[in-house]
């Protein structure tokens, strides 16, 4: 496993993080597709065998059950100080007033919401899981800054916004002497490449460490375009995602793959961790070979010729993952 600053922090983590939304109680939550702790369990021990430090999940995965699984599995196939972890606020966990966002009552609630599900005293990255367009930015800041300062989360980072709502924040922290967003989590891959045009440039400028989500366009550089999963049929986000024109690139995805003698995985990932911008791509993994094909990923080196057949097909996409 190969391993990188976050960044320009000082922290290490490995070149490929374990996204744990696919672990969590089924009944919990909107994702039916989710594995269950016994499930989960050998995935998540699998991944720390092959060297994968950094764990990615959030307070609104089936219901909070992710966290409580990804948490009792770190205490007993691994190290806490070892491991890098990661949660979200922002996704709804209780009816009514207060039940979501990104208020001061929202953030201090909800960490330690977290903490406790997560069975643990800090989180080593917390992140806003979307903008909050009905709370001021500076409440939100100003929170998370007291969470930092109270020892229960080691850094905080953004997720899925638009370039100048990161820049905003980045400025009314250090107009206040707030914490800094150290990172950006946003949608990025060979079927949704819009965060070329401002993110990736904007987080390279300011040294934050990207860590791309849905690094294969949930699952739909896998396989054939017209291949049904049940993920796919289910996943109502996620087919508000991509469009008819993408079934170009993965045919060539299909091309490179065969010629090279490697499954699809390989060379999506490939191509991403290409970028220099990219820190660390949330790779999920519902089967051993997901994180068996990822971390061969991480030695397969696409020339030239290969990424430019890979990025010709692309065209413009509306604005998605977000808004």
């Amino acid at each position: 496993m190969d391993y990188v600053r976050f960044g320009k922090t000082g922290l290490e983590v490995s070149r490929l993080c374990l996204g744990c939304m696919t672990y969590g109680v089924p009944e919990r939550g909107s994702h039916a597709w989710t594995l269950d702790e016994e499930k989960s369990r050998p995935l998540i021990r699998k991944a720390l065998e092959l060297g994968i430090n950094f764990l990615d999940t959030a307070n609104v995965y089936s219901d909070g059950t992710s966290e409580e699984i990804v948490g009792r599995a770190i205490r007993d196939f691994a190290r806490r100080d070892e491991i890098v972890l990661a949660t979200k606020v922002h996704g709804r966990m209780r009816p009514g007033p207060n039940g979501a966002g990104l208020s001061r009552k929202a953030i201090l609630s909800e960490i330690d919401a977290s903490l406790r599900r997560l069975g643990t005293d800090y989180v080593d990255l917390y992140q806003i899981h979307r903008w909050d367009y009905e709370t001021p930015i500076e409440e939100t800041l100003e929170a998370l800054d007291d969470v930092v300062r109270a020892g229960k989360a080691r850094y905080i980072g953004a997720s899925s916004m638009y370039a100048w709502q990161l820049a905003q924040a980045l400025y009314t922290s250090r107009l206040n002497g707030f914490a800094e967003f150290v990172s950006m989590q946003n949608h990025l891959n060979l079927l949704y490449r819009e965060e070329e045009r401002e993110m990736l440039p904007f987080c390279a400028d300011e040294g934050l460490a990207v860590i791309p989500w849905s690094p294969l366009a949930r699952g739909r550089l896998t396989r054939a375009w017209d291949d049904r999963t049940e993920r796919a049929e289910t996943d109502e986000f996620g087919k508000t995602l991509y469009v008819e024109s993408d079934r170009q690139i993965v045919d060539a995805v299909a091309a490179i793959a065969s010629a090279r003698g490697v499954p699809r995985a390989q060379v999506a990932l490939a191509w991403l961790l290409q970028k220099d911008e990219v820190t660390a791509p949330i790779v999920g993994a519902s089967k051993p070979q997901h994180l068996d094909d990822a971390v061969a990923a991480l030695s397969l080196d696409l020339d030239e010729a290969e990424i430019a057949a890979l990025e010709a097909p692309y065209q413009p996409h509306r604005v998605a993952g977000f808004r």
